[in-house]
């Protein structure tokens, strides 16, 4: 954040609104470079406390904790404290928004007719329908005034800067928690087909708004690319490896690619580490388990590394949260699955039932780092030794 704004050289007064999990890192730094051309800041982060302990010290910020990934009443109200923040400044007073992911579950004002308890079975269905991320947006900004630029619109004609970390691939401003300030992927077709459900809820939401949207610019501050880059450089730097990378990023179901990950890990010569950044998908049974798509890639490739030697694989997410558990992900090898059946456990059992949490826990193989106050998307790590 720093870095970013001596490019910018920003002049005179700027209002902060900060919204997602790496909110509270992203003010710290923006208020260390504006310094008293930071008149007052909105951070709305997610729970945990390492989320926004640098800026709480500041009477000129205010903190909301507010609720991810599943949104409830106090996604509602901080969405209402939003607005309320915005509306209340001039109409010639200048905005620099912070945005990360996270953002849609943090925030929320609903679209009219439709409940709290309607936005979540929705968004439930889509956590765990296995869609890429532009298709699941389509959705969320059915049911949202803020998303698909609606909290650009609100807004208007208050002049802005928009300074966005990514977790998603492209680093697309409009994908990037849903779009708040972009209107241009407004009218993408809603994903076919649709839950009867899902689908009598979205009928009762206006349709997306198609005419000329306020332009905010934006810059991205950090993305997976980043984090990929200084992972390279730090197995690098280790002095033994031969460092081995992906082609951009990963994307599709945990499953296959924990499988064609560790085929790769297996194949290399000893000494080799492999980096790879990304999102995967999972969908999810009638009744999961524990576990998030990380700790489902990481037990697929377990399964697959189980009879080699000297293999290792970490998947896990940047933000230090995998799915609905406390956990980033997991660091399984070739004698993960055995250990598990030690202990009595089936991996593959598990990987069906989207329980791979647990197994994963029994095994010792957790990785819990707690929230870091970033998110970049997901990284996964592949060593092949001589020596586990």
């Amino acid at each position: 954040m720093r870095r970013e704004l001596e490019r910018e050289a920003l002049d005179g007064q700027w209002h902060v609104v900060a919204i997602g999990k790496a909110a509270g890192a992203m003010t710290a730094g923006a208020i260390d470079a504006l310094g008293g051309q930071a008149e007052r800041a909105l951070v709305v982060t997610g729970p945990g406390p390492a989320s926004a302990m640098d800026v709480l010290q500041n009477a000129r910020v205010r903190v909301i904790e507010s609720a991810h990934p599943r949104p409830d009443t106090r996604s509602l109200m901080a969405g209402l404290a939003v607005v309320e923040f915005v509306e209340r400044l001039p109409r010639s007073a200048r905005l620099l928004w912070l945005i990360s992911g996270g953002a849609s579950s943090l925030v929320e004002v609903l679209s009219p007719g439709i409940t709290l308890e309607e936005l979540q079975h929705v968004n439930g269905w889509l956590l765990g329908s296995g869609l890429d991320i532009a298709s699941i947006n389509a959705v969320r900004r059915r049911l949202s005034r803020l998303k698909g630029g609606g909290l650009a619109e609100l807004a208007a004609p208050r002049p802005g800067l928009a300074l966005m970390i990514s977790d998603v691939p492209g680093d697309d401003p409009a994908v990037i928690g849903s779009g708040l300030l972009d209107r241009s992927h407004g009218g993408k077709a809603l994903p076919r087909p649709l839950p009867v459900e899902v689908a009598e809820v979205l009928a009762r939401c206006s349709e997306p708004r198609r005419g000329a949207a306020p332009r905010v610019p934006a810059r991205i501050v950090a993305s997976n690319r980043h984090a990929r880059g200084a992972a390279r450089h730090r197995a690098r730097s280790c002095g033994r490896f031969a460092v081995r990378a992906g082609r951009g990023e990963f994307a599709g179901d945990a499953t296959g690619l924990g499988r064609t990950f560790a085929r790769r890990i297996a194949a290399a010569a000893p000494g080799t580490v492999w980096v790879w950044g990304g999102e995967s998908t999972v969908i999810l049974p009638a009744n999961p388990g524990r576990g998030g798509r990380n700790q489902q890639l990481a037990l697929a490739a377990a399964l697959a590394l189980a009879g080699e030697e000297g293999v290792t694989l970490l998947a896990a997410g940047t933000d230090g949260i995998d799915g609905g558990s406390d956990d980033a992900g997991a660091i399984v090898d070739d004698s993960t699955c055995a250990r598990g059946a030690d202990a009595g456990l089936d991996a593959l059992e598990h990987l069906l039932r989207a329980d791979s949490g647990s197994f994963l826990e029994e095994c010792g193989d957790l990785l819990h780092t707690g929230p870091t106050g970033t998110n970049v998307g997901d990284l996964v790590f592949g060593l092949k030794d001589a020596a586990r």
